[in-house]
């Protein structure tokens, strides 16, 4: 039937429904957004629209064949964005942003990752992109419309003020939507993937411009909040019990908590690790802090005591900015530092970061002999990791400072039948089931590498640090996850729950103790620092020794969750942290009795916390101020 029977709409309306309706459907079914009331549904509804009017809106001002054109690479380019932003969120449960972006160079090392993260299903993102190009190529002189000046006026003003009712609600729904740079879902919720983009492209230059206007006047505010807030009064009871000891730094890729002490299929997952608590400083409620630069953010965490940054990777954006790192204190107490990790020394930008720093040296990819018979996945097994770097460790000048970084535990949790020595979990998730496999190896690694250390003469004149680096299990494989967990659901009580992560201190000689106190990766420097004993009292660090009673009250994350000796905060909701029991949610209806917010005095605490760390990093701060680390 011929198409010329039939009265078709300019095609820039007909290519924004389209776009809308696979947007929408992006957003209901293949995100996990949460949608608390049916106005939040109907603002996830109208915000894909109300973004591809006013885009497609500005065909109008071009002639047929440009109109054309702009419409069918434009729909071609959301598509793609929309696409990326999946394939990310699989991963990351997170969007992108712009500094994300200029971390482009670690795709090439990302292999086997990506392409697991492509559905077949995917294939019908490009269905209204095919319709629009049959259409224009086809059928031009029925779909292209000639306006006149008033016409493209009125389609230009209508598509802005959609875009503005849009916001109105938002707003409506959410006040000071914008000021919640930190939740990235609340944001494409309420204004639309494609507006998110441009507002993070203005957040960008924000805090681009950020850094030429700082002047250290910030400081002084800064330097008052951490000596009332984040510095131990009272010295440590183990304050120098490590003095002079070498440091074995472990970070255990994607590890978290959940495995310790438990089984899948009858079996321990970490039986090494199970058995090292008995002797060693065990912290069972310790948190990862990390954002969108995960490893490298734990890096960052532990070496400054800093935050990271809500957008992108410090090790990228800010890799040339003034620090007081953990490698140049010790270097002037005599310590020399070094990085293992068998990874392209380029990755998250490390062999820049690392020498700001004050590594001494980095032991990266090449010092490695990697073949296809002892690598997997994104490289290096971790066994022959550790049996490869104990030669490169007995040759450090003493006493040093040393991180390994290890990778087999790693999206997409790879393992060859002859390396896995439990059974896979059986879930609808595939990642998850295959996680208990590589945990158990890394485990197995771990104590091979203590053996190694005995054998090496090493072992008795350390101390050895173990502990995850960030998630390795997303929010998006939540229904798997509550299946494991026997739970119901995964609240976002259980999410919190969800990022502690193993942390380990393990002395010769000393006896265990099991830590049940909250602490996260920023307590990291000033409890090592403690240990070793050396002061050092004119830094600006946001942790404080987990040795001493003198603590915070609170442990925040980088989404602006928190968790406190009685609460735990997040999205919007509080929670007694002991029975997981819902005391507060703003997203009760008002004329409930909603309670009081009894999170809300530590909630602004930790907001100001993590803004003054953004000011260090963005403001390069420490350029103007004077540290004495001796």
């Amino acid at each position: 039937m011929s198409l010329r029977r039939f009265q078709i709409p300019p095609l820039y309306i007909l290519a924004s429904i389209l776009f809308g309706i696979k947007t929408y459907i992006v957003y209901r079914f293949m995100f996990n957004i949460s949608i608390e009331n049916i106005m939040q549904e109907f603002i996830l509804l109208i915000n894909p629209f109300a973004s591809a009017f006013l885009f497609l809106a500005l065909s109008v001002w071009f002639k047929n064949k440009r109109q054309m054109k702009f419409l069918r690479f434009a729909t071609l380019m959301g598509t793609l964005i929309l696409f990326l932003n999946l394939v990310f969120y699989r991963n990351f449960t997170d969007f992108i942003t712009i500094p994300v972006l200029f971390q482009g160079s670690n795709a090439a090392d990302l292999g086997s990752s990506f392409f697991s993260l492509i559905n077949p299903t995917d294939i019908f993102l490009l269905l209204d992109v095919a319709i629009v190009w049959f259409l224009s190529k086809r059928y031009e002189s029925h779909v292209a419309t000639t306006y006149n000046k008033r016409a493209k006026t009125i389609a230009l003003s209508a598509s802005i003020l959609f875009l503005l009712g849009n916001y109105v609600l938002a707003e409506i729904e959410r006040p000071q939507l914008l000021q919640r740079t930190f939740d990235r879902e609340y944001l494409v919720k309420n204004i639309g993937l494609f507006n998110y983009h441009v507002y993070d492209t203005v957040l960008h230059s924000k805090s681009k411009a950020q850094r030429v206007f700082a002047d250290g006047n910030e400081m002084p505010d800064i330097e008052k909040y951490v000596e009332q807030n984040a510095t131990s009064k009272e010295e440590s009871k183990l304050f120098g019990i490590a003095e002079g000891k070498n440091v074995i730094l472990i970070s255990l890729e994607s590890m978290q908590s959940f495995v310790i002490n438990n089984t899948v299929n009858g079996e321990e997952v970490t039986p090494f690790m199970n058995d090292l608590i008995d002797d060693s400083y065990y912290f069972e409620n310790f948190y990862h802090q990390t954002e969108q630069g995960k490893t490298s953010d734990h890096e960052f965490l532990i070496d400054n005591s800093l935050y990271p940054l809500p957008r992108g990777a410090v090790f990228f954006t800010h890799g040339q900015n003034e620090y007081n790192s953990t490698p140049d204190i010790l270097k002037e107490n005599g310590y020399y530092s070094a990085v293992f990790h068998a990874n392209n020394k380029s990755f998250w930008n490390r062999d820049v970061m690392y020498e700001n720093l004050g590594y001494d040296h980095f032991y990266e990819q090449s010092a490695y002999e990697i073949t296809d018979e002892n690598s997997i996945g994104w490289g290096l097994k971790d066994k022959s990791f550790f049996e490869q770097s104990i030669k490169y460790l007995q040759s450090l000048p003493e006493p040093y400072y040393s991180r390994f970084i290890t990778l087999t535990n790693h999206y997409p949790f790879e393992l060859g039948e002859e390396d896995a020595s439990i059974e896979q979990y059986d879930s609808n998730s595939r990642t998850l089931n295959q996680y208990f496999q590589t945990a158990r190896y890394t485990d197995e690694a771990l104590e091979q590498f203590f053996a190694q250390l005995k054998e090496s003469g090493v072992y008795e004149d350390s101390i050895i640090v173990i502990m995850g680096d960030h998630y390795g299990i997303s929010d998006f494989h939540n229904k798997a996850m509550s299946m494991y967990l026997n739970k119901e659901e995964i609240t976002p009580y259980d999410h919190v729950q969800l990022q502690k992560v193993p942390f380990f201190i393990h002395i010769p000689g000393q006896e265990g103790k099991l830590m049940s106190k909250i602490s996260g990766q920023i307590d990291v420097k000033p409890t090592l620092l403690h240990l070793l004993g050396i002061e050092n009292k004119d830094d600006i660090s946001f942790g404080t020794d987990l040795f001493t009673d003198d603590r915070k009250e609170f442990v925040a994350l980088r989404d602006g969750s928190f968790i406190s000796d009685d609460y735990v905060y997040s999205k919007d909701q509080c929670f007694d942290r002991t029975t997981g029991e819902l005391l507060f949610s703003k997203s009760v209806v008002e004329t409930e009795d909603t309670g009081e917010n009894v999170c809300q005095p530590i909630n602004d605490m930790v907001q100001k916390e993590l803004s003054y760390s953004d000011q260090i990093i963005y403001g390069d701060l420490f350029r103007f101020y004077k540290i004495n680390n001796n």
